[in-house]
Order: structure tokens, then C-alpha cells, then sequence
């Protein structure tokens, strides 16, 4: 898996649940990187609390 610098996230879904995905976040009128953002925000706080307690975000 490449990780680039770029700060772009790439990946591909099936075009159906893509379609789906897309009136869901409509529905909630939000968008896709805000929902990303904040759904990864939340994942992080609960799974790894340490990455919020490194200095610099570096250990």
C-alpha cells in the first residue's frame, strides 16, 4: 500500500455503494470529507487515545 505526502486518500468501492454512500450524505447534508474527517477523528480518540497525547504527534 503506497502513502504518499500529497494529503489525498484514494480508494475505490463499487459504484452502487459509492451511489448509495453519496444520497445517505445528502440526506445529512454533509460531505464526504467532512463526514471522513470527523468519523477518523473519532476512531483515533477511541482506539489509539495515545496519538492525541504525543508531542508533535511525533513519540
Amino acid at each position: 500500500m503506497a502513502i504518499g505526502e500529497s494529503g489525498r486518500i484514494v480508494l475505490e468501492i463499487e459504484p452502487d455503494l459509492k451511489k448509495k454512500f453519496y444520497a445517505c450524505l445528502a440526506l445529512e447534508q454533509i460531505t464526504l470529507k467532512d463526514w471522513f474527517i470527523k468519523t477518523i477523528e473519532e476512531h483515533m480518540k477511541n482506539q489509539h487515545p495515545e496519538i492525541f497525547t504525543m508531542k508533535n504527534n511525533k513519540k
